[in-house]
């Protein structure tokens, strides 16, 4: 039994459980990234603007659980390298929509391919039920604790 200093039973903790997972999935996919030249926030980025084109910084940054510093770095090197391009001027405000090119989405093929791989390994111990009601009961948490954010 693991114990915080707190006396909380690490084992039975459902969020101590759940950050666990998200470092072993999270070391698992920059295993499969790294050979393709990525990082788990750069295939975060690529993977966004594919199904989002135009995303600005800030909402980019925000999908890839990043800072606005540390994305709009990234962003830099994704257009400097061929990954992404953005306007030289905003078309509104301050935001410079960025867009992927097609080295972007040749890569992000890759990559996606290499991601869907731990995932398949990662639930390769759950029936199909058994995967459709975790993704259930993921949603519903992040649902309630979302809400909980909103003061709802």
């Amino acid at each position: 039994m693991r114990q915080s200093g707190d006396g909380v039973d690490l084992d039975k903790s459902l969020g101590y459980l759940l950050k666990e997972a998200s470092s072993a999935l999270r070391a698992a996919m920059e295993e499969v990234l790294r050979p393709l030249g990525m990082t788990v926030t750069h295939y975060s980025c690529l993977e966004l603007l594919a199904q989002r084109p135009g995303l600005s910084n800030s909402e980019l940054a925000r999908g890839a659980f990043v800072t606005r510093q540390s994305m709009n770095v990234l962003l830099q090197t994704l257009e400097r390298e061929g990954y992404v391009t953005r306007p030289a001027q905003a078309p509104v405000g301050k935001a410079l929509p960025a867009r992927l090119t097609p080295r972007g989405r040749r890569s992000l093929e890759q990559a996606s391919a290499a991601v869907r791989s731990v995932e398949v390994r990662m639930l390769a111990g759950l029936t199909g039920p058994e995967q459709s009601e975790a993704f259930r009961i993921l949603q519903s948490m992040i649902r309630s604790l979302r809400r909980g954010e909103d003061g709802a």
